[in-house]
């Protein structure tokens, strides 16, 4: 291999503060705890300036940017960058309260209202962890309109116009960007998602923000107009034990801007394609990956991007382990 040659690349993890966090985070990758809660953990990002930095290995320092910058192609292959930045954001959420209902915009819909190179949000979630009573509000209820939804944020009623289900470990949710949804109270999952973060609120539960004593601020009309009403309830996609100790991954979501799969193995299996990007999630278990001669260790919380340089690496589980695999589309 020569010197120059790209390795599977692990980053350090950006943290978020948010009033409805807590610390379940920062025990998640060994950091001290911390006064101010923390909602998210950015662990693969080239979105504005929260930019992923290498933890380890010969590019430890460097960022995802300055990657992207010195050769797309070699990180991303034929798939394309979102304005020459790696067009998908991974991240961790860990709700210790609600969070806001709200709403994200389609790429058109962000460039009508933001600017002319904004991008929308399409998003997946995995549930890790959730308390029996914990529930998640993926979109709206049948037959709520533009008119209902927002009597409903004037009056205070969101909630009964929302599909709502508990949140279930292992249980996979696809977001399309105008659907209308919420986390619950003591969830923790992962996300994986568009380039962007912009949210829009239309209720938070009627809470008060503690820095400013003051309610946070809502985006109700950008928000009712990136709302697609034609989407209904978001049911999730239970994840069953096909490929269960097998060498095949489950495909959870297919769409224009990744594809999510599921591992759930405990015999070493091939992970990757030649000259295709992928992003291997750990969830459960420990599993070492093996690159030209070296090896990565896999396990909860960690997160490794596989250039396209890279291509297939060999997953070595210790037991069973379940690993998620995002790739980009070409």
């Amino acid at each position: 291999m020569s010197k120059d040659a790209l390795t599977p690349l692990r980053f350090e993890p950006i943290f978020k503060p948010a009033l409805w966090g807590g610390n379940r985070l920062r025990s998640l990758f060994g950091a001290p705890p911390s006064d101010e809660p923390v909602g998210e953990a950015w662990v693969l990002s080239d979105f504005g300036h929260s930019v992923s930095v290498v933890a380890e290995g010969p590019r430890a320092g460097t960022t995802l940017r300055q990657l992207m910058e010195a050769g797309a192609q070699r990180i991303v292959g034929s798939a394309a960058p979102a304005n020459g930045r790696f067009p998908l954001l991974l991240k961790f959420i860990h709700a210790r309260y609600p969070l806001s209902v709200q709403v994200h915009p389609t790429d058109a819909k962000a460039r009508e209202l933001e600017s002319p190179t904004a991008v929308g949000k399409t998003e997946a979630w995995v549930v890790m962890e959730a308390a029996p009573s914990s529930r998640l509000y993926t979109g709206l209820n049948p037959g709520v309109t533009a008119d209902r939804l927002r009597k409903g944020i004037q009056t205070g009623n969101v909630e009964d116009l929302l599909y709502t289900h508990e949140a279930l470990t292992g249980d996979c949710v696809f977001l399309h960007a105008g659907t209308v949804h919420a986390i619950g109270a003591g969830v923790l999952l992962f996300e994986v998602q568009q380039a962007s973060d912009l949210t829009y609120r239309l209720y938070d539960w009627g809470r008060v923000d503690p820095k400013t004593g003051k309610p946070r601020e809502l985006h109700v009309e950008k928000a009712m107009a990136s709302v697609d009403f034609s989407v209904g309830p978001c049911r999730p996609e239970s994840l069953t034990d096909e490929g269960h100790g097998r060498v095949r991954p489950a495909r959870l979501v297919e769409c224009d801007y990744f594809t999510l799969r599921r591992w759930v193995a405990n015999r070493r299996f091939w992970a990757g394609t030649a000259g295709r990007c992928r992003v291997l999630v750990g969830t459960n278990g420990r599993a070492t990956l093996r690159h030209a001669g070296a090896e990565y260790l896999l396990g909860v919380g960690d997160v490794w991007l596989i250039p396209a340089e890279v291509g297939a690496c060999e997953c070595v589980p210790h037991g069973e382990v379940t690993i998620l695999e995002c790739e980009l589309p070409e």
